[in-house]
């Protein structure tokens, strides 16, 4: 992992978010309900604040891949890395992706990739509409994988 990379927090943590990134779970509560088979995280947890971590569903760290039963929804609902990585997702400055961004950001860092990253965020909302279109309201045994895709990009997708 990434052990020679720093970066200054300019915002106070959790505050000041671009007026067009409205993420409706902080990190903590995605570790807590169970996000990337519980891989997420694993290399750099001395990075965030411990309290972080106190309820997050994690494999342990002598574990290889990931769990899906860790996951809120206990289904598979990402790519491999290596897809993020062909895709041109993943940035150096953030190597695990999109909610390693949401992570720092959170922390109070701001980049350049601000923008893409919060584009790629606000973009999601498409699977919003495809539980409201498709699901009864509640139903959280409805299109499963779409809802823990959702947790991944810090929608609360429980209640949809």
């Amino acid at each position: 992992m990434q052990k020679d990379y720093s970066y200054a927090c300019t915002e106070p943590v959790g505050k000041n978010f671009d007026p067009h990134f409205k993420p409706q779970l902080t990190p903590m509560e995605m570790l807590a309900l169970g996000i990337f088979g519980g891989r997420y995280l694993r290399d750099c947890i001395d990075e965030f604040p411990r309290d972080w971590f106190s309820e997050a569903k994690l494999l342990p760290e002598r574990k290889k891949g990931h769990d899906k039963n860790l996951n809120y929804f206990g289904v598979e609902a990402s790519q491999p890395i290596s897809v993020w990585q062909q895709k041109g997702w993943i940035h150096p400055q953030d190597p695990r992706g999109w909610f390693q961004w949401y992570c720092r950001y959170y922390m109070g860092r701001r980049t350049d990739d601000d923008a893409r990253q919060i584009s790629r965020w606000y973009a999601m909302r498409r699977h919003i509409r495809q539980l409201e279109l498709n699901c009864i309201q509640g139903d959280t045994s409805c299109r499963k994988g779409q809802r823990q895709a959702l947790l991944h990009w810090a929608y609360d997708s429980r209640f949809i």
